[in-house]
C-alpha cells in the first residue's frame, strides 16, 4: 500500500526520529490490532495499553470500539479508567480520537439496550438509526427502505474546519458499520455530516477532542490521511490546527466487503 495522499505538502511525515507516540486504549472492545497496524504503516511510535500510567506519557490517545454502548462503559469504569481520562483529555487537554463506539462513549447517554450513561464530554445523546429510515434517492416514490446496521463506504462533507478533515465542502469517503448515531445538541460540534436516510454526524471535535464514527483504518487512503493528521496534531501536542490540502481531491475510496460476522456500533 502506498501513502502517496499522505503527509499534505509542507509537512514531514512522522520519522523514526521524531515519531508521534499514540496509545489505543485497550479495553476490551476495539478492533485494537487493525488500528494500530496503520498508526504504524504511518511512522507511529504505538502502544496498546490499559494501564493509565502509559496514558500520561502518550503524545495521545485513541479510543477504538466495536459493540454495545454499555458494555463500552462498564468496562471503562471496571477497569477504573474513566478518572484518568478525565484528568488527561478534559484536565490536561491531551489529543483524543474516539473511533465509532468510541466516539459514542464521548456523549452523555445511549439509549441502546435501555439506557446507559456515558462519558459526557459531549453535548449529544447516542440514538439508533430511525425504524423508517427511506433512500430517498434510490426511488422516484422515495419508499425504498435503508437497512440498519449502515455497512459501507459513504461520503462525508466536512462542515467546519477541524485539525484532521479538509477544507469545509470537501467530501471524503470512509467506511462505516454501525446502528446507532450521535444526536448532537450543539450544532458547533459537528466537523463533518453523513447522509443515510438522514444527515447525521460523522466527525465532531470539541477542541482537543475529536471523534468519528467511521472506520479510518478501514477507509484506505482517505482514513489514512486522517489518523496521519491526528498524528500530527499529537505530536505537536495542541489542538484547532488546520492543516491545508489535507485529503487528495477524489473522494472515492478503493472496494472493500465487509468483514463476516462484523459487529456494529
Amino acid at each position: 500500500m502506498h501513502f502517496t495522499d499522505f503527509p499534505p505538502a509542507g509537512m514531514p511525515k512522522s520519522s523514526g526520529h521524531d515519531p508521534a507516540s499514540v496509545v489505543i486504549i485497550d479495553y476490551g472492545l476495539g478492533n485494537v490490532r487493525s488500528v494500530a497496524n496503520a498508526l504504524q504503516a504511518l511512522g507511529a511510535d504505538v502502544q496498546l495499553s490499559r494501564d493509565p500510567a502509559d496514558f500520561k506519557d502518550a503524545d495521545g490517545l485513541i479510543l477504538p470500539g466495536v459493540g454495545a454502548f454499555g458494555d463500552g462503559m462498564s468496562n471503562l469504569r471496571d477497569l477504573g479508567l474513566i478518572p484518568h481520562l478525565n484528568e488527561l483529555v478534559l484536565n490536561q487537554q491531551k489529543p483524543f480520537l474516539g473511533i465509532c463506539l468510541g466516539m459514542q462513549l464521548m456523549a452523555k447517554s445511549s439509549t441502546e439496550g435501555g439506557h446507559a450513561e456515558g462519558l459526557g464530554w459531549l453535548n449529544a445523546d447516542v440514538v439508533r438509526f430511525p425504524a423508517d429510515l427511506q433512500d430517498l434517492q434510490a426511488s422516484d416514490s422515495g419508499k425504498s427502505g435503508l437497512k440498519v446496521p449502515h455497512v459501507g463506504w459513504n461520503d462525508v462533507t466536512v462542515k467546519r474546519t477541524c485539525p484532521v478533515l479538509g477544507l469545509p465542502g470537501a467530501v471524503h469517503s470512509y467506511y462505516f458499520v454501525h446502528s446507532y448515531i450521535l444526536q448532537c445538541h450543539d450544532a458547533d460540534l459537528i466537523a463533518g455530516s453523513c447522509e443515510y436516510g438522514i444527515e447525521f454526524p460523522a466527525v465532531v471535535q470539541q477542541n482537543n477532542i475529536l471523534g468519528v464514527q467511521f472506520h479510518p483504518e478501514k477507509s484506505q487512503k482517505h482514513g489514512l490521511a486522517l489518523l496521519g493528521n491526528f498524528l500530527h496534531l499529537a505530536r505537536n501536542n495542541r489542538a484547532n490546527v488546520l492543516y491545508p490540502q489535507m485529503l487528495p481531491e477524489s473522494s472515492q475510496g478503493d472496494s472493500i466487503q465487509p468483514t463476516q460476522g462484523e459487529r456494529s456500533c
